[in-house]
């Protein structure tokens, strides 16, 4: 299927909705939405507009910390959240729809191997020309389908604490070696590129695997799939595009 996939959003239409959008209308296809507009109480922590992420510095096509996703997985998520709520949690989102653009920066940063100033806080033991073999980085994402989303469960009432991200952390250490977050504890970091990170590893202990398999039966509910190598990873199983990856600047 990823084959015949098609790539959505380049040329000139691209171009004219662009030159026509502003933050309040971001250029995006029919079908797509903000998820502030959606549900504007869900946390957002858009990790690639900045510097907190594996490559270290803000990524091709975040131009501003939106989340979009398609409607149906914006609204799918806003069921996530009145669920969330009842048992004292807030879903957090860290990334969502994802330009074809910024997946193609990966791929240029998985090709540079002197690059590697992130690799202590986020790939500590995976060889960077392992990344892709290993299942971490694709040269298609799910992400660009616009139903796939990265998200945790935070407590009501917390706040996302101050950080340096450049500070040395590591991704794997305990919950106060790691780069501060307002998460519950899920045993990593987000985006942390290590066997720990598996949804089930039963090596992260029980209140850990709790935590994740709570997240994972809250968002199966709404009709999400995790990727099981990635305890933050949810795509909504009836995705509204599943052979398109779209490529429109998150403005």
């Amino acid at each position: 299927m990823r084959m015949r996939a098609t790539l959505i959003g380049t040329g000139a239409a691209l171009l004219l909705t662009h030159c026509a959008g502003s933050i309040d209308a971001p250029a995006m296809p029919a079908g797509f939405s903000t998820l502030t507009r959606v549900d504007d109480s869900i946390e957002l922590d858009m990790r690639y507009v900045g510097n907190n992420n594996f490559v270290g510095r803000p990524i091709n096509g975040y131009l501003a910390p939106a989340c979009i996703l398609s409607t149906p997985a914006a609204n799918a998520l806003a069921q996530v959240q009145t669920q969330a709520n009842l048992q004292g949690y807030s879903l957090k989102v860290y990334d969502c729809f994802r330009p074809q653009r910024a997946v193609d920066h990966f791929v240029a940063w998985a090709a540079d191997a002197n690059d590697e100033k992130m690799k202590a806080a986020f790939y500590p033991d995976v060889p960077k020309d392992e990344l892709f073999s290993r299942g971490y980085i694709a040269e298609r994402s799910g992400h660009s389908r616009g139903s796939t989303v990265d998200l945790t469960l935070v407590r009501l009432g917390t706040l996302q604490p101050e950080a340096d991200p450049m500070a040395g952390y590591d991704c794997r250490a305990g919950e106060a070696q790691r780069f501060p977050d307002n998460s519950i504890d899920m045993g990593t970091s987000y985006d942390c590129f290590d066997a720990l990170s598996h949804t089930d590893n039963p090596e992260v202990g029980e209140e850990v695997l709790a935590n994740r398999h709570l997240l994972r039966e809250l968002m199966e509910a709404a009709g999400f799939v995790n990727y099981d190598q990635e305890w933050w990873h949810y795509t909504l199983r009836n995705e509204p595009f599943p052979d398109q990856y779209f490529d429109f600047p998150i403005q």
